[in-house]
C-alpha cells in the first residue's frame, strides 16, 4: 500500500516475456490536489513506487504512469492531459499463479473496442471497504456519450462509481473492454471513464509496445443480476481491490 487510500484495478495485462500487470488510474498515485485532474500539471509518485495489492504476497511496482509520460513528452493537448488516466503495475512473479483475468461478476473481457455509442450498455464493478475487509460490488448502466475528442466516456452507472472505485474497468454489452473509471460528478450522478484504447496506444508509444490486454477465461454474461462471485479473497485483491493512494 502506498499511503492509506484505496483504488480499484481494472484489467490484467501481459507481455511477450510473460510478465503480468494490473491496470489502475494514474491519479491513484497523485501527490498534488485530488481535484486537479490535468495530468500534464499534477504530479505523481515516481515510477518504481511499490503498491500493495490486497491478497498478493508481495507488492506490485508501478512501471508506467500516463501523467509522468505526458509530462516527459511535453504533452499540450487539453483533452489528452485531462482524460489520459492510466497506470501499469507489474506484479511479482510469485503472484502470477493466482491471477485470473476474468472480470468480476460479469466474465470477459472478450477483447477491446475503441468506442461506445449513445445509450450503449455498460458493465463494471467497484470496491467497498468495511471494517478493514475489501469486497467488490457490481455496476450496470449506460454510456451516454463520448467527450474530450474521444478520450472519455460519460457513464450513468447504478450504483455510481465513487471514491475508491477509481481505476475500475468498464465493459460494453458484448463484454469488450472500453473504459477505465476516472471521475465522478455528484450533482449529476455520472462518471467519466477514460478510453482504454487511446490510453493503451499512448502507453505503447511511451515504451510498452508489447503489453496487451489478457482475455477472460470465462465468457461474458450480461445477466439481470450479476452472478455470484466465487473467486475468493485472493482474486478479490488482485482483480477487484487495489490498495494504493486513491483520490
Amino acid at each position: 500500500m502506498t499511503d492509506d487510500a484505496l483504488c480499484t484495478s481494472n484489467f490484467v495485462f501481459h507481455d511477450a516475456a510473460g510478465n503480468v500487470y494490473l491496470g489502475q488510474a494514474a491519479h491513484c498515485t497523485a501527490t498534488g490536489s485530488p481535484m486537479l485532474l490535468d495530468g500534464c500539471l499534477n504530479r505523481s509518485l515516481p515510477l518504481g513506487t511499490p503498491v500493495r495489492v490486497a491478497g498478493a504476497t508481495r507488492p506490485a511496482v508501478m512501471v508506467y504512469n500516463s501523467w509522468i509520460a505526458m509530462q516527459e513528452r511535453g504533452e499540450t493537448d487539453l483533452s489528452t492531459c485531462v482524460f489520459n488516466d492510466f497506470a501499469l503495475l507489474k506484479l511479482d512473479p510469485a503472484d502470477y499463479p493466482s491471477v485470473n483475468p476474468t472480470v468480476r461478476f460479469w466474465g470477459g473481457p472478450s477483447g477491446m473496442v475503441p468506442s461506445s455509442f449513445e445509450r450503449a450498455e455498460a458493465f463494471g464493478f467497484g470496491t467497498t471497504v468495511s471494517q478493514g475487509a475489501v469486497s467488490s460490488h457490481a455496476k450496470r448502466g449506460v454510456s451516454l456519450r463520448q467527450g474530450g475528442n474521444g478520450w472519455t466516456h460519460v457513464l450513468q452507472f447504478s450504483p455510481p462509481g465513487i471514491s475508491g472505485d477509481s481505476g475500475s474497468g468498464v465493459l460494453d454489452g458484448q463484454g469488450r473492454a472500453f473504459g477505465v473509471l476516472s471521475t465522478y460528478t455528484p450533482r449529476r450522478g455520472v462518471n467519466g471513464a477514460g478510453d482504454l484504447s487511446r490510453m493503451l496506444d499512448y502507453m505503447r508509444a511511451s515504451g510498452f509496445s508489447d503489453v496487451n490486454l489478457a482475455q477472460g477465461t470465462e465468457p461474458f454474461v450480461a445477466t439481470a443480476q450479476p452472478r455470484q462471485d466465487l473467486v475468493g479473497d485472493l482474486l478479490n485483491g488482485l482483480l477487484g481491490g487495489l490498495l494504493g493512494p486513491a483520490r
